[in-house]
């Protein structure tokens, strides 16, 4: 599983002419899950999201998850973020998971974020075509492989 996680201001993804989810202050998380992903890389990547010490304390320092700023979380999937460019100029999606492997995997993640972060996760629609706005805040981007453990 690979995330790329956004300290946001606000974020939303939007699906046709509806929001599917929004927050303020928070993190927009962009999730791509390939075919070999399992139980233990959501466990692992949903531990290290809900405790990344990304937001600023009051000495301006990032010592802070988004649980203590009462932040919100914003999760999309992405299967390009498994894009392979190494031939050619056209991305190959191999990698990225099939829906029938995706989507439980996709649940199974929310529900553990849910409890590891103890918010309630806003989301986009798994395979949807989405537009998603966000005001990214320092900027700060952090890219998380579960395979490679960083």
């Amino acid at each position: 599983m690979r995330v790329v996680i956004q300290r946001v201001r606000e974020a939303s993804v939007r699906i046709q002419d509806r929001i599917s989810g929004e927050i303020r202050q928070g993190m927009l998380i962009l999730l791509g899950i390939e075919d070999a992903d399992n139980q233990e890389d959501i466990e692992w990547l949903c531990g290290k999201i809900s405790r990344l010490r990304i937001f600023d304390d009051k000495n301006g320092v990032m010592n802070l998850s988004v649980s203590d700023v009462h932040g919100g979380l914003l999760l999309v999937s992405q299967f390009t973020l498994h894009a392979s460019t190494k031939k050619g100029n056209r991305p190959s999606y191999i990698r990225a998971a099939p829906p029938e492997v995706a989507i439980p995997l996709y649940e199974a993640f929310i529900q553990q974020l849910t409890t590891e972060s103890g918010i309630n996760i806003q989301t986009g629609e798994f395979g949807a075509m989405m537009q998603i706005s966000l005001v990214n805040d320092g900027p700060v981007t952090i890219l998380i492989d579960s395979k490679s453990k960083e």
